[in-house]
């Protein structure tokens, strides 16, 4: 099957990453902008997949909390739970974005990671998304992500991704670049999840402006 090829330097497109490029292209646009639409669209539909108050919620990549504006006030205290590789992101969020009250009220906890350690998070999640963050990743840091998730994630719980789906295999990049775009098929998105110890349901189109693709992933039962 004949494949595609995205050049790395289409990928990264001179856009720097890190404290560099937040600085210059600001915390909102740094995330991808569609900073309403986006946000609004992960809460609406985690609402209709069954979230609850009660649920112990991880936003992975969290970035400057355009899910979390509206995860953090509706999730009982503690239950927030925001990974990021950028501290900064995280920071602004925190600063320019949400009302400082809900911060006291609702106690949200984050962790800076490239890596995935969900380890170091007290509460073991039952509800995650990984919302335009494997649009941006190599296969080799997807399956770090989905082996250390089922280690730290609840037996019944649901965990949500989305990817950029092309019909045939694509070169891509070897290294993670935040502002790259890295395609997979239908098939890898699946054994993602399948090689380590998941389930999966292809969703398909949510209504994500940059057509991102939407899966569903539960732990595979133990026989």
């Amino acid at each position: 099957m004949k494949s595609l090829f995205i050049s790395k330097k289409k990928n990264t497109a001179l856009l720097p990453q890190g404290e560099k490029g937040i600085k210059k292209m600001g915390h909102r646009n740094y995330v991808g902008g569609y900073w309403d639409e986006i946000g609004s669209l992960q809460f609406r539909f985690l609402l209709k997949n069954g979230l609850r108050p009660e649920d112990i919620f991880l936003d992975i990549a969290c970035g400057s909390l355009r899910a979390g504006v509206h995860l953090i006030p509706y999730l009982n205290k503690g239950n927030y739970l925001g990974m990021d590789k950028e501290k900064n992101l995280i920071k602004l969020g925190l600063e320019k974005e949400l009302e400082q009250k809900w911060i006291q009220l609702k106690e949200p906890t984050f962790v800076v990671s490239a890596n995935f350690k969900f380890q170091k998070f007290e509460k073991k999640p039952n509800f995650a998304i990984a919302q335009s963050l494997f649009t941006h990743l190599p296969s080799s840091l997807i399956h770090t992500c989905f082996r250390n998730l089922r280690e730290h994630f609840d037996e019944n719980g649901l965990f949500f991704a989305t990817y950029f789906i092309s019909p045939t295999r694509t070169i891509n990049p070897k290294e993670a670049h935040s502002h790259g775009i890295f395609h997979y098929t239908i098939e890898e998105a699946k054994n993602f999840g399948i090689a380590n110890g998941w389930d999966v349901d292809v969703i398909g189109d949510w209504g994500h402006p940059r057509n991102q693709q939407i899966f569903k992933y539960t732990p595979k039962k133990s026989e």
